[in-house]
């Protein structure tokens, strides 16, 4: 099959969902070679993804997928980005995380260690202690108990160990950069969500509507951050009682002061460890509180009140 559809996207044709699920299924059980699977992947990308793409493979890695299911009173959500956006800032979306657990939120936090940044969401929880590796039943349990709780995205999709080699290989965006954030192992309903590329604040949103979702907000800043940012203007989709608004939002609106991009860059993973840990204990910088501020509100759905 990956052969067939390797070549179909050469030729810039979309794949229909069954192809999709198929080839998908093939490479997710170590049925194709590592240079088919880099040779497929790079025809994707070149020619684009299609929503059904995008769907067909969503749905395959979450049958390969180990999945938990958190008894909470009130919404489970994630914050992340698709990361890609190469701009080395602190960990803003964990940190937030952070900050709407302290405030009663409940957040099944799903990541990895950082490919195209210096520090990943895992690298802060693993720093700290946090195992890994825990089996997901303990995970369940201390979202329940705690607010919080991370899943591993490399435990919890097993399967994806067999495009690992291909996607280094590679070296660039592929379309699991996009699906990371969309495959939460607890299937979460309500999600911020930051995208590298403008396209993809709707197209976010129509995928996880597709599968269930109830509350989405996507987010890019003018100056391409993966986050809701206080150095530019940021452009926003917002998914609400199925219905989608579109609005850009300005750092001043919100009473924030408008930073540079450098106030909230790092360039050590120690840099990161300290960043994190001044902003929840109040002696961060002032800009990396406020733009934690800021998408930890937007984690909070509390959008409704800054219009």
């Amino acid at each position: 099959m990956i052969l067939e559809t390797t070549i179909k996207l050469s030729d810039s044709k979309d794949l229909s969902y069954d192809e999709m699920r198929d080839t998908m299924n093939e490479i997710l059980m170590g049925k194709t070679s590592i240079q088919d699977t880099t040779n497929f992947l790079k025809n994707l990308t070149i020619k684009g993804e299609s929503n059904d793409e995008l769907l067909a493979m969503l749905d395959t890695m979450q049958k390969h997928a180990i999945h938990i299911e958190p008894k909470c009173n009130g919404r489970i959500i994630d914050v992340c980005g698709t990361g890609g956006d190469k701009l080395s800032t602190f960990n803003v979306s964990t940190t937030a995380s952070f900050v709407i657990a302290a405030g009663g939120g409940k957040v099944a936090k799903h990541g990895n260690r950082s490919t195209s940044g210096i520090s990943g969401s895992a690298d802060i929880f693993e720093y700290f202690g946090y195992d890994l590796n825990m089996e997901p039943n303990k995970i369940k349990n201390i979202i329940e108990r705690f607010n919080i709780g991370f899943m591993f995205a490399q435990k919890f999709h097993p399967a994806m160990k067999n495009v690992a080699e291909a996607r280094k290989i590679l070296g660039t965006r592929t379309a699991f950069n996009l699906l990371g954030p969309l495959s939460n192992p607890a299937q979460v309903k309500n999600q911020l969500v930051g995208v590298f590329a403008p396209v993809y604040l709707q197209r976010i949103i129509t995928l996880l509507q597709s599968r269930g979702a109830e509350n989405v907000m996507t987010v890019i800043s003018d100056d391409g951050l993966d986050e809701l940012s206080i150095t530019s203007k940021n452009y926003i989709h917002h998914l609400k009682n199925n219905e989608v608004h579109n609005f850009v939002l300005e750092p001043s609106e919100m009473g924030l002061t408008k930073a540079s991009l450098s106030d909230i860059q790092i360039h050590t993973k120690d840099e990161a460890i300290r960043s994190f840990v001044s902003v929840l204990n109040g002696t961060g910088k002032k800009s990396m509180i406020e733009v934690t501020a800021l998408n930890a509100a937007a984690g909070f759905d509390g959008m409704r009140h800054f219009r």
